[in-house]
């Protein structure tokens, strides 16, 4: 890995564990509620922003922040009233649009999305990897339906503290755990494939999407 590679994912690391304890600290002390609307909004409106950009022009992009900027203005004391349902949104939703989008691609005749990145990565795929692909991509997408189940279930019945523990130090290594175990089913199962590095993948993944 070269030193570039390692500065950024040293970058991405860091921005991430700030993230997370800046939003543990929003949802954990009553004081910082303006700091967790900030932190709960921001990547989502980042991310929308982005893609209205790329989706229509610049022009467009420019009113619609305006517009969200007066909105904001005009509903900040609700959102900061409300910032845990925010949050909430954010996490369930995220969640929830990425079990989705697994499960649909398993629907008929699709290509089931770890089929479609493997192909991307490593292809032309072989019967016993399209086949092996697509049930990873059912045990993703089972993966993310427990993760939404376990952040709504936990929103509405654990104290605020336990949900934000879960939703910003438990889900990520979660995830990792996930990733490795895949890892090593894959060397049992498809000890010919390639091996390829997990940012590859995801690079993919965010090149194919629309």
């Amino acid at each position: 890995m070269c030193w570039r590679r390692r500065v950024q994912l040293a970058a991405i690391i860091v921005f991430v564990v700030a993230y997370a304890g800046l939003s543990h600290y929003s949802n954990s002390v009553a004081t910082a509620h303006n700091l967790g609307v900030g932190l709960a909004l921001g990547p989502v409106l980042t991310v929308g922003l982005l893609l209205v950009w790329r989706w229509t022009h610049l022009w467009v992009a420019l009113l619609t922040a305006a517009a969200a900027a007066v909105l904001l203005r005009q509903y900040w004391p609700v959102l900061e009233k409300n910032f845990s349902v925010v949050y909430l949104l954010q996490e369930g939703g995220f969640y929830g649009l990425m079990a989705a989008s697994f499960g649909q691609s398993l629907r008929g005749r699709r290509v089931a999305l770890c089929t479609l990145l493997a192909d991307k990565v490593h292809g032309p795929l072989s019967p016993q990897e399209v086949l092996y692909t697509r049930r990873v991509t059912a045990a993703w997408s089972l993966f993310f339906v427990l993760i939404t189940a376990a952040t709504l279930s936990l929103f509405v019945f654990a104290p605020l503290r336990i949900w934000s523990l879960f939703a910003n130090f438990c889900v990520l290594p979660l995830m990792g755990l996930m990733f490795v175990a895949e890892y090593a089913v894959r060397r049992r199962a498809l000890p010919q494939l390639p091996r390829r590095g997990i940012l590859a993948a995801v690079r993919v993944y965010f090149a194919i999407s629309p």
